[in-house]
């Protein structure tokens, strides 16, 4: 048996459903179908994907990186079929949060008024790499060194941003002028384990948070510290694209800045990336600088 597209079609619904019944109902297929296609993708691979019972489907290990891959090869394969898209495809640029800071809206507008033949699609993804390895988007903005460490991946590093502690509106802590990572650590630290750059490695040895609570995206995490449920660390770019009334953002002088990188792969990018570099580039006062 060889691999076909209709295999990673129907694993990737598997997976976005969590469920072969739903996926089952989503590709208008009958669920032993599915089962069995799902099984005989397996058996090709030579590894499980998922770990399914009556009423429950996980991803192993294996599933959660093939599902990159397999999202990837869908998503090129869409694409190059796509002829009305052809001559003037859009450049989707995803974001996790924040997007390019202060940059954000004079990039959009240079963008459209210098290259009008490609649209460019600012996505917000939640994701490690706001849906770049998956090949959702053809660039990505990604912060912190941990994203961009994802194989395949070229990035160029744009600015650093100071961190900012964000504590509910109404707390005590509001009421300084700045704050350290001392006093968050006494606190219950909420850490975005999806998209965000927060671990308690941004603490000194010994030093970290003795509660921590995990979200899976910005809004959750924004409206955690305004139920006054903990506090976060985030990069000054976030206070102006996610202002919240229960949220008060403070300086964190003592920690380490965060870095933005401009992301894309390596294999065959978007014609238009080059000129999203450049742009980038000059908005953000940089020199180039690349890693692959």
């Amino acid at each position: 048996m060889s691999i076909e597209l209709r295999h990673l079609r129907c694993f990737l619904a598997v997976a976005e459903e969590s469920s072969v019944t739903r996926a089952a109902a989503r590709l208008h297929l009958t669920q032993p179908v599915v089962s069995r296609t799902l099984a005989a993708l397996e058996k090709q691979l030579g590894v499980r994907l998922a770990e399914r019972s009556t009423h429950h489907l996980t991803l192993t290990a294996e599933g959660r990186a093939f599902r990159d891959k397999a999202a990837s090869a869908v998503a090129a394969f869409d694409e190059a079929l796509d002829i009305g898209r052809l001559g003037h495809r859009p450049l989707r640029l995803g974001h996790a949060w924040s997007a390019f800071g202060p940059y954000t809206t004079p990039l959009l507008r240079r963008w459209e008024r210098e290259h009008p033949e490609t649209p460019l699609e600012l996505l917000r993804i939640d994701d490690r790499t706001a849906g770049l390895a998956r090949g959702e988007v053809d660039a990505a903005l990604l912060r912190g060194p941990g994203p961009v460490e994802t194989p395949g991946l070229v990035k160029e590093a744009l600015f650093a941003e100071d961190r900012m502690a964000a504590v509910p509106a109404d707390s005590p802590l509001a009421a300084r002028a700045s704050l350290t990572l001392a006093e968050l650590a006494a606190e219950t630290v909420l850490v975005n384990t999806v998209s965000g750059t927060t671990t308690p490695a941004l603490w000194p040895a010994g030093a970290g948070p003795l509660t921590t609570l995990t979200v899976g995206n910005t809004d959750d995490w924004l409206t955690a510290i305004a139920a006054g449920r903990g506090v976060g660390v985030t990069g000054t770019s976030t206070p102006a694209v996610h202002p919240h009334p229960g949220v008060a953002y403070r300086p964190l002088p003592e920690a380490p800045p965060l870095q933005l990188f401009l992301a894309w792969r390596e294999a065959a990018p978007h014609p238009a990336v080059r000129h999203l570099v450049a742009l980038a580039r000059e908005l953000a006062g940089t020199t180039p600088h690349q890693d692959g």
